[in-house]
């Protein structure tokens, strides 16, 4: 098991940032991801784009909702996967580091494998 840190940033902060503070927030979050894994606690990350789909299955029939969506106040802008030797407190540490915190949420999740 391991634990995944996800940023929640309020819906339109990218756009109201501007591109020279959408620039500095980048380089502190690219700066960060390099400390995770040269302590060897990254195994993955991403950062997401802030329009995606929904998509719903229900008696067969597929629903498509494609975002923005009116009713989200806030979206996961990305994620940090930590190795699988990172326990709780160690992943609480690092979410403090993480310099979206100053400007989103760090949602600090616990991974489990799925199986077959």
């Amino acid at each position: 098991m391991g634990y995944m840190l996800l940023i929640v940033e309020p819906l339109g902060q990218r756009e109201e940032r501007g591109e020279a503070g959408g620039r500095e927030a980048y380089a502190q979050m690219l700066a960060y991801a390099g400390e995770l894994q040269q302590a060897g606690a990254l195994k993955a990350v991403e950062s997401l784009a802030t329009h995606g789909s929904r998509l719903q299955v229900r008696g067969g029939e597929r629903r498509i909702v494609d975002g923005p969506y009116a009713e989200a106040r806030e979206m996961v802008g990305g994620i940090f996967l930590l190795a699988d030797h990172v326990g709780r407190e160690e992943a609480l540490e690092w979410a403090a580091r993480c310099p979206a915190a100053q400007w989103a949420t760090v949602e600090v999740r616990q991974t489990a494998p799925c199986y077959l």
